[in-house]
């Protein structure tokens, strides 16, 4: 069956029930989106400050290919595998966004037996937290062009205005755009375009903030520009609009319960897209997941070198959280990919190819141990297809490394396929204290910053930019330099070119363009030619997706 054909066969428990049951939260601290969702109150995520954390486990995963990682489905997996194991474990993982459902991946709550549900409802809309994203995002653009038309009072320079509008919808047709066409009753005519919505600083703010009252500040701290001498910033505070945008997000910011297959609870709130944006779930998702169960298994976007680099040195830094360990997921598909085999024959024994390919796990593994001082578990992801040789060779390869490495089958088998990679971490997690290095210091210029996620963790020999954005990012090192770095980079390679497979080294990572994330406190750097607003594909997901007469959604995969 389909990943959807599953989901729709679940027994669900309702979610009020399920989660006093297993996890004594009472209904009033719940509440409930119909019978399977629910959202939990912040009062009561607060009463839980005093209660100690448990352990921590950050799943990620090898440079993602078009034969998939199953990143998700692993998390997904493990924590159900916990659970089995008798050790109380909640998940965390991000929400999808709709851009990506109907475009490429046709859907973001794991796979096969090892799933979150409702599947149909999470992939679309869910409990609105995206939505309440967006709107609170283009409140601040209308409020922009507003005051400008009124007179403004701020001096605004039109034409230095960081701030963009946004949709949660791959729409490339919007990447630049002319506003204000029409004549004067229109507004003022100026250049303008749309990112992501998950490429908003408001999704990241939501993400970082420990409350709502961090929230409003953080929000207020947005610079949406500058003045007309081209140096003094204008924040949303100065606009007065920080205190709507955070009405608007008055639920969104409450983390939503919903439950696995096997009915584990599971918290799913925020932030997808590791390469144009941080990549994590909310910090208090997380926080509230330590709180509650004495395990937390949570996600972090695409490659290691995009979001388990973005968890540690942004999320972790920000937040003090502290993983115990990580799980590294690989197929012997995708390593064949990155090996150089076309994608139709990735169901053929290729060993060669795997040997080839593999140099990109050992990449990513050698950042985690050694960068990141990390104890890693390897996670084979199986597939059917996969040889008895493939897997022999890559688990000697592990071996070699010294590495743990697990054949898991949570896929076809839900947790009891992934008992194994249970007790591989469990051996870890109970055995050492958490904690880990940063890549780089805190204190270091912005641009050695840059340098170091570059060089130490994507292989490269140099980082270049323009004289322009070199200025800028020498600007913002006066005010800013202590921001953490937010590199977006496309997760395909760890070069910015994304048909550069396998572990290339002794390239160099361009960086385009640099943004102030102000309120979320990090800076964004682009390499190469990265977009916050993605196109749709030749073929897009939404073509197969369709609704029955009888309400039954199909083509979600």
């Amino acid at each position: 069956m389909s990943d959807i054909e599953i989901a729709q066969q679940a027994k669900m428990r309702p979610i009020i029930e399920l989660a006093g049951e297993k996890y004594d939260i009472a209904p009033e601290h719940l509440d409930p989106y119909g019978h399977y969702k629910a959202k939990l109150s912040l009062d009561y995520v607060s009463s839980l400050a005093d209660k100690p954390d448990g352990k921590l486990i950050l799943v990620t995963a090898i440079s993602p290919t078009p034969a998939g990682e199953g990143k998700t489905t692993t998390t997904v997996g493990l924590g159900d595998a916990l659970n089995r194991l008798g050790k109380k474990t909640i998940i965390c993982l991000r929400e999808p966004s709709l851009g990506p459902c109907f475009g490429v991946k046709g859907g973001a709550a794991g796979g096969g037996y090892s799933q979150v549900v409702p599947m149909e409802d999470i992939n679309l809309h869910f409990t609105g937290d995206f939505h309440a994203i967006g709107v609170a995002h283009n409140l601040l653009s209308a409020l922009i062009d507003n005051h400008i038309n009124h007179g403004n009072a701020l001096d605004i320079d039109p034409r230095r205005i960081q701030w963009k509008r946004v949709m949660d919808m791959n729409d490339r047709a919007l990447r630049k755009i002319t506003i204000g066409q029409g004549g004067p009753a229109n507004g003022y005519l100026r250049e303008d375009g749309f990112d992501i919505v998950v490429a908003s600083e408001v999704m990241a703010i939501l993400c970082l903030a420990t409350s709502r009252a961090d929230l409003k500040a953080r929000l207020g701290r947005i610079v949406i520009g500058y003045k007309s001498d081209k140096v003094t910033p204008v924040y949303a505070s100065d606009l007065k609009a920080h205190g709507a945008m955070a009405a608007l997000l008055k639920d969104a910011i409450k983390p939503n319960l919903v439950q696995t297959l096997e009915n584990n609870l599971a918290i799913i709130h925020g932030g997808p897209f590791a390469n144009i944006a941080h990549g994590c779930n909310t910090v208090t998702a997380t926080k509230t997941a330590l709180k509650l169960a004495d395990y937390a298994v949570t996600e972090a976007g695409f490659g290691a070198d995009l979001g388990a680099e973005k968890f540690l040195d942004i999320k972790c830094r920000m937040s003090g959280l502290k993983p115990s360990a990580v799980v590294l997921v690989a197929t012997v598909r995708a390593l064949k990919f990155h090996g150089g085999v076309a994608r139709e024959s990735l169901n053929q024994e290729n060993l060669a190819a795997l040997d080839s390919g593999f140099a990109n796990l050992e990449r990513h593994l050698g950042n985690i141990k050694n960068h990141y001082g990390l104890p890693c578990v390897v996670c084979i992801n199986h597939f059917s297809f996969d040889s008895d040789a493939e897997i022999a060779l890559l688990q000697e390869k592990c071996v070699a490394l010294g590495a743990k490495c697990v054949v898991s089958r949570h896929w076809a088998q839900g947790g009891a396929g992934a008992e194994q990679l249970a007790r591989e971490i469990l051996n870890i997690v109970d055995n050492r204290e958490p904690g880990f290095n940063y890549v780089y210091d805190a204190e270091l210029p912005l641009w050695d910053k840059i340098e170091a996620i570059a060089t130490k963790l994507y292989g490269a020999a140099s980082v270049s930019a323009s004289p322009k954005v070199a200025a800028e990012i020498k600007a913002l090192q006066g005010n800013y330099g202590h921001f953490p770095v937010c590199i977006a980079k496309t997760q395909m390679s760890f070069t910015t070119n994304p048909n550069s497979k396998g572990a290339p080294a002794g390239h160099n990572v361009e960086i385009s363009e640099v943004r102030l994330a102000n309120g979320a406190g990090f800076i964004v750097a682009i390499a190469g030619d990265m977009m916050t607003m993605p196109g749709l594909p030749k073929t897009p997901a939404a073509e197969r997706i369709d609704i029955s007469d009888d309400g039954v959604i199909s083509g979600l995969f």
